[in-house]
């Protein structure tokens, strides 16, 4: 038989057995429904027992619809051949047959680790590894790697030369593809790791951390349903456009029990995408905000009363400016938050009252302290003092107040220069959206003032549910390009799982955050409950040809030890495109870099430029004719974070360079997001 016969041959021997799990996922979808409407029967007695039986009944029935109904492409994508003769295949979960036999192992199951951990050094009595493509339920390709070649039958047959260089040519759409049927060895070992405390994925570019961390949420929630079930799991990303790029993962494995959100995102009830100049964003990221935020909680409101003036009995009690300074001061000092307070200032102000009191009393008036706590405690005029005194404070209503520079040096005494608080300033005044640096300042300030009173509903007004804080609610959280996170995102971040184990993806080649050592600190604090700390390294890109990533190396390599680089095992023979151009031919240089790599490219084209020229560069692409003009995305150097395309065009290196705190690094990010192509336009 020829090899293209054999091939075939082996396929259809593949499709019976993935003709056999389609058939049989449907008859388990068919009990699932059953089971669903039976719940519904019992649900009509009103017995405890019956309501009881049918809420746990329609809860399993509707995990089990779930699971089975998760995205079906490539259920079936590999098979186990070990010495002893048995075979098994591997999929994305774990199917068994009427009689309880395995026709589809879990690839999270402990039966299914050799179909990653297996080499030829060490075997793990597998025979053949077998990857099975598939086009919905149709087998279209096979690739096999013949591991322990000694102890194969003589009539084995082995297909093709290996399933990842294959994967890796495939194009890109805009949704990461989980990794189930690719996963190497290295990889492996970090999804696999235990689930407590911290584990730490470390990398450069292309080298997988990210489909790494959310396979190993995807492997922990099926390890250990019923503790990271409840609680969940939370995924933190850079933007937006990178949480919309992985959010088919997860879903595709079955698990739907995880919430990703956007560091503009983390906190409940706002979402933000915009982005502070770099300068503003380093001092609202800095560690030093959280003694500016405590010192600004402790100023007077603006427009806050200087002076008490109550009648009691014919005799007027007066408390003036300097004396309500001081109570306010002491009241501070005692500790608490603000928002707690509110009734030990007013008892601290009715004290103070009663202490002018007992000094104005003479014969005529003799004041009892009981009597004129209770009068004057009860009078309105009091309470509208205390209201515009001390009222309840809104972080973002703390923020807005530090949009006067006078009362924000105040706060930021000894703390922060003229310059920056020139810069913070300017940044909340006339506030229309809230950027995501400020995010974690709004929580920080949550936490420091404590939560308001709840508003009083006004008549004809529906109660509306109550938002929990979800703080320390998530029992696993997954943390990627965490190099860039700042001091403040980290104690946002640590705050979703103070009881939580965590996985830690990031490169610190490619920071973004101009301080490490002050981000190291407050990671350290963040993470301070956790007890266990693993690490693992993983060093082969899979991303770029060698072409590409030895342009993108040559961006840092003066500014790194060498080992924090990648190896790039594939090689295309086609290496990056060059161009320099003036400012004014940058717009036609745009279009026909795009179009060329449109033409030559069958994925997606990103175009990566600065943050400030996103819109620009949108609008020259808006006036071209290019074919299938559908697949560019015009990213910014922040957005380009993490993610990947067919081709690439950086627009102006220098200006990428230039744009960030962390120069040269922010231009390495840029020149390793291309998997075929590159072109480089710069400017002269």
């Amino acid at each position: 038989m020829s090899e293209a016969s054999i091939k075939q041959a082996e396929i259809a021997v593949e499709q019976q057995h993935v003709d056999r799990v389609y058939a049989r996922l449907d008859e388990l979808r068919a009990e699932a429904e059953a089971m669903r409407d039976k719940s519904y029967e019992y649900g009509r007695e009103a017995t405890p027992e019956a309501l009881n039986e049918r809420d746990v009944m329609l809860h399993h029935a509707n995990r089990t619809l779930q699971a089975l109904n998760a995205e079906s492409e490539g259920l079936v994508f590999g098979r186990l051949d070990f010495a002893n003769g048995d075979a098994v295949h591997i999929g994305r979960l774990g199917i068994r047959d009427p009689q309880f036999e395995n026709l589809l192992v879990d690839w999270r199951a402990p039966l299914a680790a050799a179909f990653y951990q297996a080499t030829p050094e060490h075997p793990l009595d597998v025979v053949r590894r077998r990857v099975i493509r598939s086009s919905r339920e149709q087998v279209v390709d096979l690739s096999d790697d013949l591991l322990d070649p000694e102890r194969a039958p003589a009539d084995m047959r082995v297909i093709g030369d290996g399933a990842l260089m294959a994967a890796l040519t495939r194009s890109r759409g805009d949704s990461m593809r989980n990794i189930v049927a690719t996963i190497q060895k290295e990889q492996d070992d970090a999804i696999r790791a235990p689930e407590g405390g911290v584990t730490e994925i470390t990398g450069g570019p292309g080298t997988g951390k990210t489909a790494v961390a959310l396979h190993r949420a995807a492997y922990l929630l099926y390890r250990d349903q019923r503790r990271l079930g409840g609680p969940g799991v939370l995924v933190v990303g850079p933007s937006p456009v990178f949480m919309s790029y992985i959010s088919r993962v997860l879903p595709s494995m079955g698990e739907h029990n995880v919430e990703l959100r956007a560091l503009g995102e983390v906190l409940d009830g706002i979402s933000t995408a915009k982005i502070d100049d770099p300068r503003t964003a380093e001092i609202k990221g800095s560690s030093r905000m959280v003694k500016v935020l405590r010192r600004a909680l402790r100023l007077p409101p603006p427009d806050a009363p200087e002076q008490l003036q109550m009648f009691y009995r014919g005799t007027v009690l007066k408390l003036q400016a300097d004396e309500l300074k001081r109570i306010r001061r002491s009241l501070h000092n005692k500790g608490g938050q603000p928002n707690r307070n509110r009734m030990r200032a007013a008892d601290a102000l009715l004290e103070a009252l009663w202490q002018k009191a007992k000094q104005a009393a003479d014969e005529n008036f003799q004041p009892d302290r009981d009597q004129l706590i209770t009068e004057i405690g009860d009078r309105i005029e009091f309470h509208r003092f205390l209201v515009a005194w001390w009222p309840p404070v809104y972080p973002m209503q703390v923020l807005r107040w530090l949009s006067d520079p006078a009362r924000l040096s105040q706060a930021a005494r000894r703390l922060l220069s003229a310059e920056e608080v020139g810069l913070l300033a300017k940044s909340w005044t006339e506030v229309t959206e809230w950027t995501v640096a400020d995010i974690a300042l709004i929580d920080e300030l949550r936490v420091l003032a404590g939560p308001p009173p709840k508003r009083r509903r006004t008549e004809g007004e529906a109660e509306q549910p109550q938002r929990a804080v979800n703080y320390d609610e998530y029992a696993h959280v997954v943390v990627d390009e965490s190099q860039d996170l700042s001091p403040m995102q980290w104690r946002m971040v640590g705050r979703r799982g103070r009881h939580a184990s965590w996985t830690i993806v990031g490169d610190p080649v490619q920071s973004s955050w101009p301080d490490a050592e002050e981000a190291a600190a407050a990671r350290q604090e963040a993470l301070s409950a956790q007890r266990t700390h693993r690490r693992f390294t993983l060093r082969t890109n899979y991303r770029n040809s060698a072409e590409i990533f030895a342009l993108a190396a040559d961006a840092v390599r003066d500014l790194v030890p060498a080992d924090d680089l990648p190896v790039a095992v594939r090689t295309t023979g086609v290496e990056p495109s060059v161009r320099e151009v003036s400012a004014e031919q940058l717009p036609e240089a745009v279009r026909t870099a795009a179009a060329e790599l449109v033409a030559a490219a069958e994925g997606t084209v990103g175009l990566i430029t600065t943050m400030a020229r996103r819109d620009e560069v949108r609008e020259w692409l808006s006036t071209s004719d290019i074919a299938d003009a559908d697949r560019l995305r015009v990213v910014g150097s922040l957005e380009a974070k993490g993610m990947e395309y067919d081709a690439v065009v950086v627009i102006d290196p220098d200006g990428l360079a230039a744009e960030s705190s962390t120069g040269r690094r922010a231009l390495y990010v840029a020149l390793s997001r291309a998997t075929q192509l590159l072109t480089v336009l710069k400017t002269s």
